[in-house]
């Protein structure tokens, strides 16, 4: 009796198994034919033509240029119904950011004195801020367009042609950041904006997120602080907007500032510290900064004579970075007080301006 073959060697087995691959193979190519999502996605990625060096999206181009993923930009609009809302701060690409040298603390000046002592602590601080180190013969703003003789305080920037500060004022390519807590005297910032600089006036105590005034001045309801917020608080918790100078120069997209002033009681001398040691404080023309001695300031600690070298250390951090002070405009309205004391002939409160030697 002849053996059986197994089924699997038989001719119509393996015409079958011949038919089912040659099925699936004409599956998959009618499917790649037939399905126009991939291509479309794919063309019209390749026709999206890329952005050009340091050109600025209006709101709808980037949103739409970024498939509707969320950004972080800030745009500011005027307030007038109907007006198109001028991008004033687009972002700056996530590749060109600064990297921040990771610094903890600043470095402390040796004691004034053999043993820790108020008296050669304060007499060397109040010296050091008397005393010009570079000198400026044209500090005043009469000369620009718009000037105003209101203003309350000498806010004095140095204007002398071996700087930059006068050529980019000309050439309307100059950008002032104020920091301010509901101060009214704005003069200042209104005669930088009329000469064309680029102005952003930072004041929590303001109303509305961003206000426009004119074409060139901006107002920010936004608290400059030495720290950014706690993640873990929920932003409807915390009282304010707050944010570090470099966090927001990021989110702005602005790489220099020509001139930075400072009128934020008491919080500048964390401020600065926070500015040195991330070395935002390089990205900085000129310095502008109201200093208040009659207390230690916010979340500074220590004993009288350990706060004193405490600032001392901080302004000579600034020496260390190409500051030279040129101003000092001592403010004898204010309580004459140096830490809760009546000594040392000094006042309350001081504005020190420095331009960075290094600008360009």
């Amino acid at each position: 009796m002849p053996k059986e073959r197994p089924l699997w060697r038989g001719a119509a087995f393996r015409l079958c198994l011949l038919s089912a691959a040659l099925f699936l193979c004409l599956q998959l190519g009618m499917r790649r034919s037939w399905c126009p999502e991939e291509k479309s996605r794919d063309a019209a990625a390749a026709r999206v033509p890329a952005p050009s060096r340091g050109a600025e999206q209006r709101p709808g181009a980037a949103a739409a240029a970024a498939g509707g993923g969320r950004r972080r930009v800030t745009y500011v609009r005027s307030g007038r119904r109907g007006s198109a809302a001028p991008t004033c701060c687009a972002p700056q690409p996530p590749g060109s950011r600064r990297r921040k040298t990771v610094r903890w603390h600043i470095e402390l000046q040796p004691w004034a004195s053999p043993t820790p002592s108020l008296n050669y602590e304060a007499s060397r601080f109040l010296k050091y801020i008397s005393t010009s180190q570079i000198s400026c013969e044209h500090m005043n703003l009469n000369s620009l367009k718009g000037y105003s003789e209101t203003t309350k305080k000498p806010w004095s920037v140095c204007l002398d042609e071996r700087f930059s500060l006068i050529h980019r004022i000309r050439s309307k390519k100059c950008r002032l950041y104020s920091l301010g807590l509901g101060n009214d005297d704005n003069q200042f910032e209104l005669s930088m904006a009329n000469s064309g600089c680029e102005v952003h006036r930072f004041d929590p105590s303001i109303k509305s997120a961003h206000i426009q005034q004119g074409p060139h001045l901006w107002h920010h309801r936004l608290s400059i602080d030495w720290r950014d917020p706690n993640p873990a608080i929920a932003p409807h918790k915390l009282h304010s907007n707050t944010k570090k100078l470099g966090t927001v120069l990021n989110e702005f997209g602005h790489q220099k500032i020509d001139v930075l002033k400072a009128d934020v009681e008491s919080a500048e001398w964390k401020i600065l510290e926070n500015l040195i040691l991330e070395d935002v404080v390089e990205q900085i023309g000129q310095l502008v900064f109201e200093v208040h001695i009659h207390w230690p300031g916010f979340e500074v600690s220590g004993n009288d004579s350990t706060v004193v070298r405490y600032w001392y250390s901080l302004l000579r951090e600034l020496e260390l970075k190409d500051f030279r002070l040129f101003h000092t405009y001592k403010d004898l309205s204010k309580p004459q007080m140096f830490l809760k004391k009546e000594a040392f002939n000094a006042s309350s409160c001081y504005t020190l301006s420095w331009v960075n030697t290094r600008w360009k």
